[in-house]
């Protein structure tokens, strides 16, 4: 198994979008690259802890490489957006690619310079070694299977994307 962490605004549509990747064998919410330790929500919004809502996908490579969960991930971002993703803003909400495995650096630089050639803005993504991550409360993992209705900035329409990407 490998594992990627990857920031794309409000957590909990992340979180609910890349688990339905084919070859995503779990994901867990949480926050990541802070200056504090154990941030609780409350915390991460409300003091300056540093931390961004990250999700941690574990993945099988022989099934979906990082390529294509990175390519998926761009769809469900504004790439170009600082500290800010559909109505959340703050710098919880940045955009970035957290790795553990210094093999993942060139893939992930790869895939945001190809992705700065389609914008002429720059993109806002950051790319960092994972530093921390602390998994977010009980009530925020898997949000949206608990709550339906719960508030999601990706469109519904790319939730299929990502069931139909690289199955056979």
């Amino acid at each position: 198994m490998a594992e990627i962490y990857l920031a794309g605004g409000c957590f909990w549509g992340t979180e609910h979008f890349l688990k339905r990747i084919n070859g995503v064998v779990s994901t867990q919410v949480g926050y990541a690259n802070g200056n504090t330790s154990n941030p609780s929500y409350h915390d991460v919004c409300h003091r300056d802890t540093g931390h961004a809502e990250t999700v941690r996908v574990e993945y099988n490579p022989e099934v979906v490489g990082l390529p294509l969960i990175l390519s998926l991930f761009f769809k469900t971002i504004d790439p170009t957006s600082l500290n800010r993703q559909g109505g959340d803003a703050g710098t919880q909400y940045r955009t970035g690619i957290y790795y553990t495995d210094d093999a993942d650096r060139p893939v992930a630089a790869a895939a945001l310079a190809a992705l700065a050639e389609r914008y002429t803005k720059p993109i806002a993504v950051e790319l960092e070694p994972l530093r921390s991550f602390f998994p977010a409360e009980d009530y925020h993992q898997h949000y949206l299977d608990k709550n339906p209705g719960g508030y999601c900035h990706i469109a519904p329409e790319l939730f299929a994307l990502a069931q139909k990407a690289n199955r056979g």
